[in-house]
Formats: C-alpha cells, structure tokens, sequence
C-alpha cells in the first residue's frame, strides 16, 4: 500500500488523529490533518484521471468529504477556521476535488495551479 493510500484510509475510516475524526468528535478544523487529506486526495485524483473504474471505498470517501464536511460544519456553532476565506475555499476545494476525481475534468488537470490553502 503506498502513502496515498494509507493516507485516504486513514482519513476515509475516521482513524485517530485524521482529520474527519478530528471534525466530527473534536469540533476541530485541523489545519495540517487537512493539508495532509487534500493533498492526498489531489494525488489520488492525479493518479486515477485514466481510470476507467474507481475502487467503491474510494469513491465513497470522495463523496462525504464533498457532502458532509460542508453540511456538518454549516452549523452556525461550529467554530470555523479563521479567516472565512480560508475556511470557503477549502470547502470550494473539496468540491473541486470531487468533482475532478468522478469526472475527471480537465480544468483540473494539466496546467492547472493547485494553491496551498
């Protein structure tokens, strides 16, 4: 298994210390455990952009980060990251990476500039 790999696993299973356990029990917006799942799922995006079949478990995972990270932290008392740009642009982010991973669309592709967050 390599690193991409493990990484979504881990971040996909909610496993101690990732960030969608960190979310969700914590109420905490972990700002390196997000770098480290963003970047894993740009590479897995990247990786699977001529793949004709996507693994379930990873397409699943795709679909709640995009779905629920925005709806479970839409809540007015949930203490957003500071600034909101910061914090739209990473839900933006997750939606993008979504929708490059199923679609795999071009925008996303080569040329693209993936800013850090």
């Amino acid at each position: 298994m390599d690193e991409i790999t493990k990484v979504l696993r881990r971040e996909f299973d909610a496993e101690e210390g990732s960030f969608l356990l960190r979310l969700r029990g914590d109420l905490d917006w972990d700002r390196t455990a997000f770098t480290c799942l963003e970047r894993a799922m740009r590479a897995a995006c990247e990786r699977s952009q001529s793949d004709e079949k996507l693994d379930r478990w990873v397409a699943e995972g795709f679909y709640e980060v995009a779905t629920w990270v925005p709806s479970w932290t839409s809540h007015p008392n949930f203490p957003k990251p500071a600034p909101d740009a910061y914090f739209e642009d990473c839900l933006e982010r997750f939606g993008d990476l979504a929708n490059w991973f199923f679609r795999g669309w071009h925008d996303y592709s080569e040329g693209h500039v993936w800013t850090d967050l």
